[in-house]
């Protein structure tokens, strides 16, 4: 079974999707639409911005967000089996799905990655890699911490992010530097994604998805929160919203996905971070890159 899988903040890169919007002729549509969506030129920010332009919670989620599903728009060969996406990447796949349109994932991308930008604002917080240590001992040191600090990514076997108060993540990564992780690395980011910190954020979503109209996907969606196949519209809705205090449980949801018959991945959307993670959790079966001309 083909399963078409969806990156998430992290991919961004300068020039994101300008060779797709100069190939395409429904793609620069789409890109067109996107600009008038977000009522900013988006598409110059990804076309011609920095590195540190696409920094920005509220213009990296938005990009990402329009790389991804306009390039799984304009392939011919797109009949996924089932889909996934990594934290963002996960409304990528409800539009690629067909369980919500362009215009609203998009919208719903906007006020997330809004109300993100304001939670982490109002804490001191960060996240840090911790790689080569399991993921029970990770849990226990951070669950030792006086301050707020919990897993927010299972993105490997051997790669595990945490996330919380600035104060406590550093002192989770000297205590688990200390336990025999490989490493310890503080990650640049804007703040606590994944964590209890993003709770406010996440009351400032829940309303805006429950009144977004779903549709019964064409196929199974493998979400973040549980890992598991998801077709109700009500139960996409609900992990949704729970992802953004809730874990990315990205290896699980592959190692399920290839249990129920995967037998090759393709990444879609900007950068090859799945690509690298898929490898670390099954060599075995085949993940590729999405381009216009596959």
């Amino acid at each position: 079974m083909n399963a078409y899988i969806f990156p998430g903040q992290g991919s961004q890169f300068p020039g994101m999707g300008k060779d797709l919007y100069e190939s395409n002729k429904n793609a620069r549509h789409l890109f067109q639409k996107a600009n008038k969506i977000v009522n900013f030129d988006i598409c110059k920010l990804m076309f011609e911005g920095t590195e540190n332009d696409l920094k920005q919670t509220n213009v990296t989620q938005p990009a990402i967000f329009i790389h991804s599903t306009i390039l799984a728009n304009c392939l011919d060969s797109f009949k996924p089996e089932m889909v996934a996406g990594h934290s963002l990447g996960e409304f990528s796949a409800l539009v690629a799905a067909r369980s919500i349109s362009f215009e609203d994932g998009l919208n719903l991308v906007m006020l997330r990655a809004n109300a993100m930008q304001i939670a982490c604002q109002q804490e001191d917080s960060t996240m840090a890699a911790i790689i080569g240590l399991e993921s029970e001992t990770i849990h226990e040191v951070c669950h030792d911490q006086s301050g707020v600090v919990v897993i927010a990514n299972y993105n490997s076997p051997s790669q595990i992010v945490i996330s919380g108060e600035t104060k406590a993540v550093e002192s989770s990564c000297e205590k688990l530097t200390k336990l025999g992780a490989k490493r310890a690395i503080i990650l640049s980011v804007g703040g606590a994604f994944h964590s209890p910190i993003m709770n406010s954020a996440k009351d400032s979503l829940q309303s805006a998805i429950n009144n977004t109209c779903f549709e019964k996907p064409i196929c199974p969606i493998y979400q973040n929160v549980c890992a598991r196949a998801t077709s109700d519209k009500k139960d996409l809705k609900m992990n949704l919203i729970e992802q953004l205090t809730k874990p990315v449980k990205w290896y699980q949801t592959i190692e399920n996905m290839i249990s129920d018959g995967a037998s090759q991945f393709y990444e879609v959307g900007p950068g090859n971070v799945l690509l690298g993670l898929n490898r670390r959790i099954n060599r075995a079966i085949p993940s590729l890159k999405v381009t216009i001309n596959n």
